[in-house]
């Protein structure tokens, strides 16, 4: 099993990979930028870094960085800077996920490639009726409007649930919505839910990075847990926050 990883050098990204290499799962990070990662993941023998950009990559190039790959995994986001929210690309997800799932190939692996998308707890499932107050319906309209990586974010796991759907031949996905990210050093006791316990705009939770990195390296090595939670969007929350 190897993953391909976009978003690896995001501060969920790493914690991903090295969640991945501490399973022995092989990964391969497309990074814009190299040299960023500690010693363990640098040195690990199944750890491969490609400096490169999945939006200027060619579909033949991107392809062969897919090729042999049994899961994508993407924590990618925008950078919080008026460039990184208001400055192109402003679909960056939805236009790495729609490009990854494209190149993953007709043939090749046994099973369907697994995407695992890091998306949030502010945005809907639409193929369930989850309760949203019309309070929250209007901030969630308010901040659709004014900040685009949420826009972004919704179109996203929109293509997943939408386009590539439930009965893919070669691909299945799952959305892991986090609520409130903080910084802990350690794995955590954490409780996953097919919809939001609570409102993110009025009651947000919290999910810690290192626990979302977790929860997603289950995800791609874990068939039962897979079973589970493919084509669903579960929300993650540390357990007593």
């Amino acid at each position: 099993m190897t993953t391909l990883v976009v978003g690896a050098t995001g501060a969920t990204g790493r914690l991903l990979v090295e969640q991945l290499l501490k399973r022995n799962e092989p990964v391969k990070a497309l990074v814009r930028r190299t040299g960023t990662f500690n010693e363990f993941i640098t040195t690990h023998p199944d750890f491969t870094e490609i400096q490169a950009s999945v939006l200027d990559l060619s579909p033949d190039e991107l392809a062969r960085h897919v090729a042999g790959c049994t899961a994508l995994a993407s924590c990618l986001g925008h950078n919080l800077t008026f460039k990184g929210i208001f400055g192109k690309p402003r679909l960056l997800v939805t236009d790495t996920i729609r490009r990854l799932c494209a190149a993953v190939p007709d043939s090749g692996t046994a099973q369907p490639v697994r995407v695992v998308l890091m998306n949030t707890a502010g945005n809907s499932n639409r193929d369930l009726e989850e309760p949203v107050s019309f309070a929250q319906r209007c901030v969630v309209g308010l901040i659709r409007t004014l900040v685009p990586p949420h826009r972004d974010n919704e179109q996203a796991a929109d293509y997943l649930r939408m386009q590539i759907g439930q009965n893919h031949d070669r691909i299945q996905w799952a959305a892991v919505r986090p609520d409130s990210l903080i910084n802990l050093d350690e794995v955590t006791a954490y409780d996953i839910f097919p919809s939001p316990t609570r409102s993110a705009i009025f009651n947000p939770g919290k999910t810690s990075r290192i626990n979302v990195a977790h929860f997603m390296a289950e995800l791609v090595t874990q068939d039962e847990i897979w079973q589970q939670w493919q084509g669903q969007m579960p929300v993650i929350y540390n357990r007593g926050d």
